[in-house]
């Protein structure tokens, strides 16, 4: 009797399935509430920093706290929730960015608004490291680089819609509006997760000799500061973006300019998917320097506006990318740790966020938005430098990789 399983039935197991594929747009839907309820007061900055009292220097705080928060609940909250079942952590998560949504649209005063973004980065470090890490788990392993991408397309479609809506409804209503309009986004994110992400029990606790681990590795030590260099090149500066462009298009306008940031990043992330598992180092270069380019053009073309567009949009085709060639890069380096390798990911991204964004307020109040975009200019070029390094640490190891493989066998 013949019990060997058909091919065609074994390629269906190897296959992901529709309600797992419905999984990952679970999440991936809810990544575009999370990154829009973080991103939302860049588009918004002038009008709560007046509404409020301070300046848009301090009001950059909003910016600042939820990376300061994500940087240490990141690793914390997944050490705290132990073998706790992941779905659960999902929920309870996006529950606290609801929550916070509320509170920041309720917010009288600049200290409620922060205690508001507080809440939404201790949820942010958590949800980011779950779901980076998930994304292998909720599909057949053969398409976890896909699900990771579709996961950050959320990003890149909060770009391409959350933050310009956010500006859209603020200038048809108020930045409260905006506020509410998002925590119903969020309403819709945890029904979604609720109905479709399955149950994801964790075989083993987070520990902190995890990380321990990853940080003896020269290689993981290198890449996280990349990360942190290229990430806070792009935070410190698209914070303020809404000032300087205020100076020279109206509100409309600078709503579509974010739109076709959003809409161009997302074609980007969609066309790097295709080409980041074979040319990932290409990838990363290639992204980086686009950045310098349009920081660099932001910078020299002072005011004149089909430049200021033609940046802007080198700009999104740049990060539109950038998320997805680092997370693929990180999930390589840290293979056998996805979760702490994910967690310190998140951890250094905010960490770069709340430095850049802070450090970029500092200097928008004291010397001007042009000064901030100097700033931005010189952490890519470290970015670029570094990456050099990594490829030169690299090297030797390919090298004696070929010797063996090319050295004849002893019996």
């Amino acid at each position: 009797m013949n019990n060997r399983i058909p091919d065609r039935a074994l390629s269906r197991q190897d296959e992901t399935t529709l309600r797992q594929w419905l999984s990952v747009f679970a999440v991936a839907i809810s990544a575009f509430a999370f990154v829009t309820s973080e991103f939302l007061p860049v588009g918004l900055l002038t009008g709560i920093a007046r509404d409020l009292h301070v300046t848009p220097g301090t009001a950059g705080l909003m910016v600042t706290t939820p990376g300061v928060m994500a940087a240490i609940f990141a690793p914390g909250l997944m050490i705290f929730a132990g073998r706790m079942d992941r779905r659960s952590v999902f929920l309870l998560l996006t529950s606290m960015l609801l929550a916070s949504n509320i509170v920041s649209a309720l917010s009288t005063n600049f200290a409620t608004m922060l205690i508001g973004r507080a809440m939404l980065g201790a949820a942010l470090g958590g949800f980011w490291t779950l779901a980076t890490a998930a994304a292998g788990r909720l599909v057949h392993m053969s398409d976890a680089a896909r699900a990771t991408a579709i996961i950050l397309t959320g990003v890149t479609f909060a770009t391409v819609i959350g933050v310009p809506l956010g500006t859209f409804i603020a200038g048809l209503a108020s930045w409260r509006m905006s506020f509410f309009v998002t925590g119903g986004l969020v309403a819709l994110a945890l029904i979604a997760q609720a109905l479709l992400v399955p149950s994801l029990p964790s075989a083993a606790a987070l520990r902190i000799a995890d990380f321990a681990r990853l940080l003896r590795r020269p290689h993981v030590r290198l890449s996280m500061l990349m990360v942190a260099l290229v990430f806070g090149a792009h935070f410190s500066t698209y914070t303020f973006i809404a000032p300087l462009l205020q100076q020279d298009f109206s509100m409309s306008a600078m709503t579509l300019l974010l739109l076709a940031f959003g809409v161009i990043g997302f074609f980007s992330n969609a066309l790097t998917s295709v080409a980041v598992a074979k040319r990932l180092k290409t990838s990363v270069a290639t992204m980086t320097a686009l950045l310098l380019c349009a920081l660099a053009a932001m910078l020299l073309l002072d005011h004149a506006r089909i430049g200021e567009i033609a940046a802007m949009l080198m700009w999104g085709v740049a990060f539109g990318a950038i998320p997805l060639c680092f997370s693929v890069w990180i999930q390589r380096g840290t293979a056998d740790l996805p979760e702490a390798g994910s967690a310190m990911f998140v951890s250094v991204i905010q960490v770069a966020i709340a430095l850049g964004s802070s450090v970029g307020g500092a200097i928008v109040d004291h010397a001007g938005v042009r000064a901030d975009l100097v700033l931005g200019c010189a952490l890519a070029v470290s970015g670029l430098v570094t990456l050099q390094r990594l490829a030169a640490m690299e090297r030797p190891a390919s090298v004696a990789a070929l010797e063996c493989e090319c050295s004849p066998s002893v019996d």
